[in-house]
């Protein structure tokens, strides 16, 4: 298993928010590339970073906090991308500047010839966010609810080349309330495409049980690394099989 170490980005600055509320926003740093050298250092192999204003307002809004991102992180980790990102020609562009992985959110959901299009001209570079509550699924930056169940959605793009599915559990996102395993293995079993799990990583034994569940190719963590709760080497030793 992977870890990514998160990147949420509002007006320029690291922030987490609570259960996906942009007025419930906590600055951890405001050198958004110190703190991918900083997760660099640690160990990080892939960083996951998410332009929450663009999110909003479906175009890029932190290009220039991304850009950091990507000069202090090199060719020492990967970066992968979401938030606002709607057309093949943005996938297009935001690989062109370096980032390795492009995330699909709400588009997948409005326009999933556009997802198709990008794996076709993009393979093994894009993934799709799935983000939900209560298990049906949300968009423009979790404002929006869907009817959509979660497995509906991913099994629209299980032939297409995704790279991997990323599933938010929005009710734990932020919370530390831990990880929605259950939900997070179900999904992975119920399809062929690799699934990340994000939302409510607070602690080493989330990771544990993420990684004893079987099948889940990662984890995405943000609060509970800037606050301390999870070392991030140590955590990166766990899914490595070292912890």
């Amino acid at each position: 298993m992977i870890l990514y170490p998160a990147i949420d980005l509002k007006d320029g600055a690291c922030v987490r928010l609570l259960r996906g509320d942009m007025d419930a926003a906590t600055v951890f740093n405001t050198d958004p590339g110190a703190q991918a050298r900083a997760f660099v250092d640690a160990g990080a192999e892939w960083i996951h970073v998410v332009d929450l204003n663009g999110a909003f307002s479906g175009k890029s809004e932190n290009a220039d906090a991304v850009s950091a991102i990507l000069d202090a992180v090199g060719n020492k980790a990967q970066v992968q991308l979401g938030g606002g990102i709607r057309s093949v020609s943005h996938v297009s562009s935001w690989l062109e500047r370096g980032v390795s992985r492009v995330i699909l959110g709400t588009v997948a959901v409005k326009d999933p010839d556009t997802v198709k299009a990008a794996c076709a001209a993009f393979p093994g570079q894009v993934a799709v966010g799935i983000d939900a509550r209560a298990g049906k699924v949300a968009v423009e930056g979790w404002a929006e609810a869907t009817e959509l169940e979660v497995l509906e959605l991913a099994r629209m793009f299980e032939d297409e080349g995704v790279a991997a599915i990323i599933y938010t559990d929005i009710d734990r996102d932020g919370a530390l309330q831990g990880v929605n395993v259950a939900a997070t293995k179900s999904l992975s079993d119920a399809i062929a495409t690799p699934v990340i799990a994000s939302g409510g990583v607070t602690s080493l034994d989330d990771l544990r049980a993420l990684k004893a569940a079987g099948g889940i190719a990662g984890a995405i963590s943000g609060r509970a690394l800037y606050d301390g709760r999870i070392d991030l080497a140590e955590a990166i030793a766990v899914l490595k099989g070292k912890g």
